[in-house]
C-alpha cells in the first residue's frame, strides 16, 4: 500500500493509523502547495482533487478521505483493535466520532490556514473551536481514550487535528483533560514514528 500524505496534515492520522496496524506501506510526501511528488510527476495525476490523504491499495484501488481510510486498515487488522466491530453500538460511536472532528473540528480549522480570510472572520472560527474544544475537554474526564480505555481510529484522527492548535494560537492550557489527553496519544510509539517520518519531531 502507499499513502500519500503532506508533513503535519490530517493525512497524519491514516500514517498514524499504518504504524499502529504494522501493515506493511509506503509512505510519499504529496507537497499541497506544489503538488509535486519526490520523483517530479503531478500528484493531480494521482487525486483529482489534490489533497491528502490518498491510499493506493496493491491491487491499484484508491481511497480518499481520511476517514474511510483509517476504517479500512482498522478493519484489515481487527485483532489490533482500532475500530470496533461493524453492527456493534460501538462502532456507531466511532462513526460519531469521526464526523464530529471532521465536521466540527477538523474543517473548523479551515479559516484559520486561509491567508485571505479577514481577521474578523478568523475570530470567529477561533470562538467557535474554543467552544467545541471546551466541550471535548469534558466528554474526555475519566477518560483515557474516546471510546474509553481502547485506542481507536479517532483518537489518532483527534490527535492531529489538535496539533494544529499550536499554529493557529487557539490556547488549550485551561483544558485539563484535552491536554492530559494529547500527551497520552502523542507518546504511543505508533504516533512517534509517524511524526518522526514527516519530520515532526526528530
Amino acid at each position: 500500500m502507499k499513502l500519500y500524505y503532506s508533513p503535519g496534515a490530517c493525512s497524519l492520522s491514516p500514517h498514524i493509523v499504518l504504524h499502529e496496524s504494522g501493515l506493511p506501506h509506503e509512505a510519499i510526501a504529496a507537497q499541497t502547495k506544489t503538488h509535486k511528488l519526490p520523483d517530479g510527476s503531478d500528484y493531480y495525476q494521482v487525486n483529482p482533487l489534490g489533497y491528502v490523504p490518498l491510499l493506493e491499495l496493491d491491487d491499484g484501488q484508491r481511497l480518499r478521505e481520511g476517514p474511510a481510510i483509517v476504517q479500512y486498515l482498522a478493519d484489515r487488522v481487527p485483532e489490533k483493535k482500532l475500530a470496533p466491530a461493524w453492527g456493534t453500538m460501538e462502532r456507531y460511536r466511532l462513526l460519531e466520532w469521526l464526523t464530529f472532528i471532521g465536521t466540527e473540528i477538523h474543517k473548523g480549522f479551515s479559516p484559520l490556514f486561509n491567508a485571505a480570510m479577514p481577521a474578523e472572520g478568523k475570530q470567529l472560527a477561533r470562538d467557535r473551536l474554543a467552544q467545541r474544544l471546551k466541550w471535548l475537554d469534558g466528554e474526555l474526564a475519566g477518560k483515557t481514550y474516546l471510546l474509553g480505555a481502547d485506542f481507536s481510529v479517532a483518537d489518532a484522527y483527534l490527535f492531529t487535528v489538535l496539533n494544529w492548535t499550536k499554529p493557529t494560537q487557539i490556547d488549550i492550557s485551561g483544558l485539563a483533560n484535552l491536554v492530559a489527553y494529547h500527551a497520552r496519544v502523542g507518546a504511543r510509539p505508533a504516533v512517534q514514528a509517524a511524526m518522526r517520518h514527516e519530520g515532526l519531531i526528530k
